[in-house]
């Protein structure tokens, strides 16, 4: 709206979309970037570890083909690694490119600490990488094309690289796994399923994520191209086990995955490897995989957990005989954080549908929720997280588990339901206890629930009165009957034409009853509830 002239609603629409913005940003905890800043930073490192042990397949190449005589054919395989590596070093400097571009549209780095001055941005991350709505001007697009681009050229460089890598790594939402079956994210393209509503932090770990996958390309095509001018030997006075992981901060509910290897391995050693943290699926070239459900009990109070693994890798000798190389990784379980959404978070109300929205951020598509109670029955919602807690303690502890594995237990004070407020209406409007007037034709009694209950849980703020008495008094006696009432509103017409100045409406409310959030209805007990109006 910048630049022209803008109309009082426009100008109030603007106004709200900045503190909704403001709100939205607040949501992120300083704890939760941390843990995003600590993540890019074991991507980046895991980056720099594929790209090493790809350089050394090459220098072995290179040594290979010329101790083999610089043949032909083998240089020509060379030709083809450099390329990969040329290709390789371009791609990454791209993303870095663009990495460094959305640290500075943000507002960059602080020159003391050096950390981000808007790491909980996402507004100008949206606009910089996917651009106005539907104009798919915004630099994801591009960064899509150069990296499908990236993947086609290497897999077409050679008959057996496109044989094993796909031309293209960078999809959307409907091409991926975890997305394809989801409703709500099914439909976006690479743009939106990676940056919509992404802060600066999480943008960056994503595109550290985007720059693993091409040297994990770089790494495999390395491997395929040196199969072709023979083994490539990296000679070594010492042999170590090793292992790599993607990341050394796994959240809990989510996967681990590392890789273990021998760091002298070669094309013609077929290892045996295990791990005391399952099956090591082993492929070509002696390189294992393991993965598994990170969980974790003992956090400190950083919400960390170190953890390690240990594993084996056997070979056999040029005697025949096995040598077992011992391997062991640490790492660590970051305790997932847990958002909860509810008018009513601060507590609970007794015996009422308490609506909560339980959300793990850290744990993406993959959160799969289940919920236990002490103190309160539980009711799944609709949506994924939602769920109704009835209390029937004065405590309540909820158990919070994705995929079988506990992420947290939340717990909650119970309160009461204060007793609601009792009206005498006459007409639309309250009767004047204190000034009186003249006597009313009809009377009304209501029974309302406080605002802040009706705001908090309205399904079990519904409440009528169904017992009620009417009377008029002149000094100490009663003017005709009294009238015994079980609706809400009452004709006392009667009562009206036999009044006289300085007489007295007696109103006494004796039963109120309320509705709960599962239709059943209740007896509220609300005491003495007297009511006196002044005829005059």
């Amino acid at each position: 709206m910048a630049g022209g002239k803008e109309t009082p609603r426009q100008r109030m629409i603007g106004l709200m979309y900045l503190v909704l913005t403001a709100l939205l940003a607040l949501q992120v905890s300083n704890a939760v970037l941390e843990k995003f800043v600590f993540i890019d930073e074991s991507l980046q490192h895991s980056v720099h570890v594929s790209r090493d042990a790809s350089a050394k397949v090459f220098d072995g190449m290179t040594q290979k083909v010329k101790d083999e005589g610089n043949s032909a054919s083998d240089l020509a395989y060379l030709k083809k690694a450099k390329d990969v590596k040329d290709e390789t070093n371009k791609m990454i400097q791209e993303i870095e490119k663009l990495r460094n571009e959305l640290v500075e549209v943000t507002g960059g780095r602080d020159p003391k600490s050096g950390e981000l001055k808007n790491g909980k941005d996402y507004d100008m991350v949206m606009n910089h990488m996917i651009g106005p709505e539907g104009a798919k001007s915004g630099k994801a697009y591009k960064l899509q094309a150069d990296l499908n681009a990236f993947a086609k050229k290497i897999s077409e460089m050679d008959t057996a690289l496109g044989k094993q890598l796909q031309t293209r790594i960078a999809f959307e939402a409907s091409e991926m796994e975890q997305y394809k079956n989801n409703p709500d994210h099914k439909s976006k393209d690479f743009a939106n399923i990676n940056f919509g509503n992404t802060p600066l932090v999480a943008a960056l770990a994503i595109m550290s994520e985007m720059e693993t996958q091409v040297a994990r390309y770089e790494s495999k095509a390395m491997e395929v191209i040196s199969q072709k001018v023979g083994q490539v030997v990296v000679k070594f006075d010492k042999i170590f086990a090793r292992a790599s992981a993607e990341s050394k901060v796994v959240a809990a509910g989510t996967m681990y995955k590392a890789t273990m290897f021998l760091a002298a391995s070669a094309s013609n050693i077929t290892p045996r490897m295990s791990s005391t943290v399952g099956n090591v699926k082993l492929e070509a070239g002696g390189v294992g995989h393991i993965e598994f459900k990170a969980s974790g009990s003992a956090y400190d109070k950083d919400g960390n957990e170190k953890k390690s693994w240990r594993g084996a890798i056997t070979i056999k000798t040029t005697r025949g005989t096995d040598t077992t190389f011992q391997v062991e990784e640490e790492y660590i379980v970051a305790k997932p954080v847990v958002q909860i959404q509810s008018n009513t978070v601060k507590a609970l109300y007794l015996n009422c549908g308490n609506e909560l929205s339980v959300q793990v951020p850290a744990l993406g598509a993959s959160y799969d929720p289940s919920f236990s109670a002490n103190g309160a029955e539980v009711i799944r919602g609709g949506q994924k997280g939602a769920i109704i807690v009835v209390p029937n303690q004065a405590k309540v502890a909820l158990t919070i588990s994705s995929g079988g594995t506990v992420i947290g237990v939340e717990n909650f004070p119970v309160r009461l339901l204060p007793k609601p407020d009792i009206e005498i209406f006459s007409g639309s409007k309250v009767i004047d206890q204190k000034q009186g007037g003249p006597c009313p034709r009809s009377l009304t009694a209501r029974a309302a629930a406080d605002q802040s209950i009706r705001d908090a849980i309205p399904k079990d703020a519904r409440y009528k009165v169904v017992a009620w008495e009417v009377s008029l008094a002149r000094g100490r006696r009663l003017i005709g009957q009294t009238k015994r009432v079980s609706a809400e509103t009452v004709d006392i017409t009667d009562f009206a034409s036999q009044a006289q100045p300085g007489d007295r409406l007696i109103i006494e409310v004796k039963g109120v009853k309320r509705q709960n959030f599962k239709g059943a209805v209740e007896d509220v007990r609300i005491g003495s509830s007297i009511h006196n109006f002044s005829v005059n």
